[in-house]
């Protein structure tokens, strides 16, 4: 069975709720219809220390997120958008995930070769595209592919008060997004997962 895991980046502790939640969860669904078995995790619920190395000690929760990331084939990498750009805990795993970049499997591999990643984004303000680009070249760097059409997001009214979580439908074209990209990260994992990139 092919695996993924959603980080939810948002500012939100549990049990508030959450639009990155919501719709990190219809991608996780779409990605079911796929045979993609799948567990959300919330980032700020976890003590996860500043830094650049696997386990920074002290109570450092990150190891037991990074194990998770490592047993899946999908990343799901869903960030509110605050001022412009992607959420403090959201640059915190980038910054985590920069550890990974010197780690290589028994062939020589980047360790997160042959996982994909994908991008939400959700906000309401601009920037989706911006914050899309950067999440992409970030897990890129570290080894993980993306597949295309790989993102999906969506953008409340500027300077409004409805956030994803609050509308009564789903629009149709993040619904179809969503569909799309299910589709493709689902193929292009099995795709890897039977056809590794090749060992240096």
């Amino acid at each position: 069975m092919t695996r993924a895991l959603a980080l939810n980046c948002t500012l939100k502790p549990s049990p508030a709720e959450s639009s990155c939640d919501l719709l990190a969860g219809q991608v996780l669904d779409a990605l079911a219809a796929h045979d993609v078995d799948g567990e959300i995790v919330r980032v700020v619920d976890h003590d996860v220390k500043p830094g650049v190395e696997a386990d920074m000690g002290g109570g450092d929760e990150w190891p037991g997120i990074r194990r998770k990331i490592l047993e899946a084939d999908i990343l799901v990498f869903s960030t509110p958008t605050w001022m412009g750009h992607m959420s403090s805990v959201a640059q915190r795993v980038l910054e985590r995930l920069d550890a990974e970049i010197a780690e290589v499997d028994a062939e020589g591999r980047p360790i997160l070769a042959g996982k994909v990643a994908l991008a939400v984004v959700l906000g309401n303000e601009d920037g989706a595209h911006a914050i899309t680009a950067d999440v992409y070249q970030a897990l890129v760097d570290v080894g993980f592919s993306v597949p295309a059409q790989g993102g999906v997001y969506w953008n409340g009214e500027a300077m409004h008060k409805v956030d994803y979580k609050d509308l009564e439908h789903t629009p149709r074209k993040v619904s179809q997004t969503t569909a799309t990209l299910a589709r493709h990260a689902a193929h292009l994992a099995r795709v890897l997962a039977e056809n590794p990139y090749p060992a240096p």
